[in-house]
């Protein structure tokens, strides 16, 4: 696996993990996603559309998530969606993973 590869699976883990924590609060459509991943990060992460959906179909063939379609709040049909049991298993076992890299770039970012 190249560096590149790695780096971006890195990228993709973590997004699908916000996605799943956020999924996690209430089900919502991909601009609601976004929005509030940048709100629940104080605007420190701002994710563009592009990103969510892509993301959101690799989690729903997974069986992380499901879809439906539904109204919003401003009277326009859009497909919601939201985590499954087998989703939040797997938000447990990622944030596990997320944790443990963490904890290892800190232990090299620390060394003296």
């Amino acid at each position: 696996m190249s560096r590149a590869d790695s780096a971006e699976q890195v990228l993709q883990g973590t997004l699908d993990l916000l996605i799943l924590k956020t999924l996690s609060l209430e089900p919502m459509h991909g601009w609601g996603l976004a929005h509030r991943i940048q709100e629940l990060s104080r605007d420190a992460l701002q994710v563009g559309q592009g990103s969510i959906y892509p993301a959101v179909v690799r989690l729903e063939q997974r069986g992380w998530v499901s879809t439906h379609w539904r109204t919003t709040e401003n009277n326009r049909r859009a497909k919601y969606y939201a985590i499954t049991a087998a989703g939040r298993r797997a938000m447990g076992q990622e944030f596990a993973s997320w944790q443990r890299f963490v904890a290892a770039v800190t232990l090299v970012m620390d060394a003296t």
